[in-house]
């Protein structure tokens, strides 16, 4: 039977912090660095109780340029943030990677979300935002983790005197082993979020099938494009 998903009282949600001082004593006993994990927590709690009050804005605008200002800004951190374990070589500056990874994202983000957005969803208006910038979310997540994945092993081989060939062949599996191994694990070892959602929201389970596909889809394909995308503008001149 469908039932509405209740609202989570802030006193129950605080209970949901309990095991994560567990983890902070474990870290505490076994005189490990606990300065990062309390920033990264205290962060991820002011950001997502930030972006409810602004998808709340957001969500009754219906204003393409707010929509659209908004992916734009969702593409440039999330551009930024891939590069944080990339090092690259010496001919390489910090600003041509983060210009790398921003159009490997933003282009392979694009093709995707057109797919989703216009050809499975058929998406009235295309900004949407209730739909489009959760969808948008996932994509540019899934592309900043597969060029922030690719890039690192990407650079670490070219280091080692590898080939570029080699070096780009296995950067890009490595960047697709994540996703990859979702897929074998989906539905067996785990329901992913969305359909988790869904299912607690009262939405019938073979809808939420049908969705996740979906989403497995696009995430998987957004993985592989921004891959090759970042790989490839990395291509030496000399092999034109």
């Amino acid at each position: 039977m469908d039932q509405t998903l209740a609202t989570i009282p802030l006193t129950n949600l605080a209970i949901a912090f309990i095991p994560v001082g567990f983890v902070l004593i474990l870290l505490t006993c076994w005189s490990l660095p606990q300065k990062r994990t309390l920033h990264a927590l205290v962060r991820m709690l002011m950001q997502l109780l930030l972006v409810g009050y602004v998808l709340s804005y957001i969500f009754e605008s219906h204003n393409a340029w707010v929509i659209g200002s908004l992916l734009f800004i969702m593409v440039l951190f999330s551009s930024w943030i891939a590069l944080n374990n990339i090092e690259s070589s010496r001919d390489i500056t910090r600003k041509s990677l983060f210009r790398h990874a921003f159009l490997a994202i933003s282009i392979s983000s694009l093709v995707i979300l057109l797919f989703i957005t216009q050809g499975v969803l058929s998406l009235e208006p295309w900004y949407n935002p209730k739909t489009l910038v959760p969808l948008a979310g996932m994509v540019f997540a899934n592309g900043m983790n597969s060029v922030s994945l690719c890039g690192e092993r990407f650079f670490a081989e070219i280091n080692r005197d590898e080939t570029y060939l080699k070096a780009r062949n296995i950067a890009f599996k490595a960047s697709m082993i994540p996703n990859i191994n979702a897929l074998f694990a989906v539905g067996i070892v785990s329901l992913p979020g969305m359909m988790t959602g869904q299912i607690l929201a009262g939405v019938s389970p073979f809808i939420a099938a049908r969705y996740q596909i979906m989403v497995m889809c696009m995430v998987f394909a957004s993985a592989g494009l921004a891959s090759a995308i970042f790989l490839m503008l990395h291509k030496p001149k000399s092999m034109d």
